[in-house]
């Protein structure tokens, strides 16, 4: 018997190898420094646990409306709206297991077979799988490494758009590097995303893991809250990863089919969980101001800990829980050309784990430098300094 055909272009999450290669070793016996998934082990706030405790108590165990519970839409609409100066409504928001169906249900609805979506290289593995899968071409735009972290490669966007291209995506706070838009440079991409009639898919899933400064989304430019569908998730401010909960926002056109695909897909998103959320977003934020000070502790021993290193120069980045350091010279030093072989050096000699630039896309023509991805959203302080200390001592060794 044979599969569908159309599964050759569907990928997958390869850190998640990463991942799995990780545990193998740590069930021979050894100590890993787990750095490689953007997973958190902090504790989800005590007051959305007992929320969820209630609720399943109280009976919400069974169905619900599809596009989520209003009360829940609700709270999702002010609190947005209010962080980024818009007016939305409940029929803005479809509720979802999760940020990562957001990715899959938008190229569904705006794009056509055979039409250019643009995404951001390296990114989310996601965006590139789900677009070829769906039939479209997948188009990359990269970043340029500056003194303080990266930029959006412009010229390459405004190379990249042709009469079949149909939308954009945008992961601001970026994963894999942290990437951060100036003003300028987010209301020039605006600019061409408004001249060239594009769809954006803002992936906001970082938006509120910034350590200084107020947060600001392409959609609240002028022109782009018609023309935008915002991915949000409670995975990260809330340390919610296995809770499945997130949303889309965006036109209510858009939104009516997200609603159907729900409906096509998952039914509705567990009905508890919905209802222990109401009270929270937007509200008391007591619970994820303590996640986010543990993770700039956790930030700052990383970045002192890679800046030890020789050969290796990162600025601490103002949001994520991710570094993404320039290891040529480690590298050169140690005789190696794959990046992955230092992954899997490292994580036999070392105990520590991490991803590679190669997980987050297929590389471009034009890229030579190599990087790592450190995440340190799983690692306590003090492990970060141990593992960093190990880390050193094989990174400079030929």
């Amino acid at each position: 018997m044979e599969l569908a055909k159309q599964l050759q272009h569907l990928g997958t999450e390869t850190a998640f190898a990463v991942s799995a290669a990780a545990a193998a070793w740590a069930a021979k016996g050894n100590k890993v420094y787990p750095f490689h998934l953007g997973d958190i082990n902090l504790p989800t706030p005590a007051n959305i646990v007992e929320g969820m405790h209630k609720a399943i108590a109280d009976g919400y165990t069974g169905y619900c409306p599809g596009p989520g519970i209003p009360e829940l839409r609700d709270s999702i609409a002010g609190a947005i709206g209010a962080q980024r100066d818009l007016d939305f409504s409940a029929e803005n928001v479809v509720v979802q297991p999760g940020g990562k169906p957001v990715i899959s249900k938008f190229i569904a609805t705006v794009m056509n077979p055979g039409e250019e979506v643009l995404y951001p290289n390296p990114g989310f593995p996601i965006y590139e799988s789900q677009i070829e899968y769906q039939g479209g071409i997948a188009v990359p735009y990269g970043y340029i490494q500056t003194e303080t972290g990266f930029s959006l490669d412009m010229d390459a966007i405004r190379n990249a758009i042709t009469p079949n291209t149909r939308a954009l995506i945008y992961n601001d706070f970026q994963n894999p590097n942290s990437a951060e838009s100036s003003p300028e440079e987010m209301e020039e991409l605006a600019e061409l995303c408004i001249k060239n009639d594009l769809w954006v898919l803002s992936d906001e899933a970082y938006f509120e893991i910034q350590y200084s400064g107020t947060p600001r989304s392409i959609v609240s430019l002028p022109g782009m809250q018609e023309r935008s569908v915002i991915l949000y998730t409670c995975s990260k401010r809330y340390a919610m990863t296995g809770w499945r909960l997130g949303a889309a926002i965006g036109p209510k056109a858009a939104m009516d089919a997200f609603s159907k695909f729900n409906t096509n897909i998952e039914s509705c998103t567990a009905h508890f969980i919905q209802r222990s959320m109401v009270d929270i977003i937007g509200g008391d934020t007591t619970g994820p101001d303590l996640i986010l000070d543990e993770l700039r502790k956790r930030r700052d021993a990383a970045v002192e800990g890679l800046n030890a290193i020789d050969g290796i120069s990162i600025s601490a980045p103002n949001c994520t829980f991710y570094l993404f350091p320039n290891v040529n010279e480690v590298l050169e030093r140690k005789g190696m050309t794959d990046v992955n072989q230092l992954m899997t050096e490292a994580l036999t000699e070392t105990g520590v784990s991490f991803c590679t630039r190669k997980h987050f896309g297929r590389m471009l023509e034009n890229e030579t430098n190599q990087y790592l991805r450190f995440a340190y959203s799983g690692i306590d302080v003090e492990d970060i300094n141990e593992g960093m200390a190990k880390l050193k001592q094989f990174f400079e060794s030929t």
